[in-house]
């Protein structure tokens, strides 16, 4: 038995989220990342491979470096061959990028360190159809990169972070650690403007990274005081916080397994 390592990218668009979601009678409900990729497993090993991930992603959410491993009984098999045989079951709105054999003690959720995401937000007038999959286009907007960064700069370390919490969120503590919280702007491939929001945890609460995201463009665009983010974070109330953004613009960037472990 062998414990294989996958780093998997795909287009969430068109998924309910990444979590595999079954009726009552074992039949998948909806359409997911988690379900897809079992589906394939399958295929290669003629019985149901369970696949354990790094994380949830919700409905419309994207990922670059989602991670994920299961037990092949398959010894014989290089590691490195499961990607194209994988990629050759599964849509094209998911691709695996890397497939590496890992320790058996490994699993992707408790082994990992940390988790980064961006998101991506259009904010020219005109913005090619391609990017609307992917990013958050918002209209008559001049980001002003150094107020962005300003109200970010409270983002780091250990935090309540009930602020950013989606109702309904079933996390037995809302503290997180950030490690780093960040804006910058870069090109998309037509070379128009793209506005990023980068942030690295070690977990986060349900919709956090889309309810922080859409706090800091409303500050920004409302011309707020520089501690209006400062005083959101210590009310540890989500009604001070802004909108959520859509799900459009968020991607899983990447999954680190070599730094601190903290709690969650």
């Amino acid at each position: 038995m062998q414990n294989i390592l996958l780093k998997v990218s795909y287009d969430g668009t068109d998924f309910c989220g990444w979590q595999r979601q079954d009726n009552e009678d074992g039949g998948e409900a909806f359409r997911t990342v988690q379900g897809e990729i079992e589906k394939a497993l399958f295929k290669i090993h003629k019985s149901h491979i369970p696949l354990y991930g790094s994380g949830r992603t919700d409905s419309g959410v994207h990922a670059l470096g989602q991670a994920a491993n299961f037990y092949s009984p398959i010894e014989k098999m290089p590691a490195e061959n499961f990607i194209p045989a994988l990629n050759a079951f599964l849509p094209s709105d998911i691709r695996i990028l890397e497939s590496k054999k890992v320790d058996e003690n490994f699993n992707a959720r408790k082994s990992a360190t940390s988790r980064i995401y961006r998101y991506f937000i259009a904010y020219e007038s005109t913005i090619p159809a391609n990017n609307s999959r992917f990013t958050w286009h918002i209209k008559k907007y001049e980001p002003n990169l150094e107020r962005l960064n300003h109200f970010a700069s409270c983002l780091r370390g250990e935090l309540d972070c009930a602020s950013f919490a989606a109702s309904g969120d079933e996390s037995v503590s809302t503290n997180r650690y950030i490690e780093d919280a960040f804006f910058f702007i870069q090109k998309d491939i037509w070379g128009n403007n793209l506005l990023v929001f980068q942030i690295e945890a070690n977990a986060f609460l349900w919709k956090m990274v889309r309810t922080l995201t859409g706090t800091l463009i409303n500050l920004d665009k409302n011309n707020k005081p520089l501690d209006s983010m400062e005083k959101i974070l210590e009310s540890k109330d989500r009604t001070k916080a802004g909108v959520t953004a859509p799900p459009s613009g968020l991607f899983l960037y990447d999954i680190k397994f070599d730094g601190i472990r903290r709690h969650v």
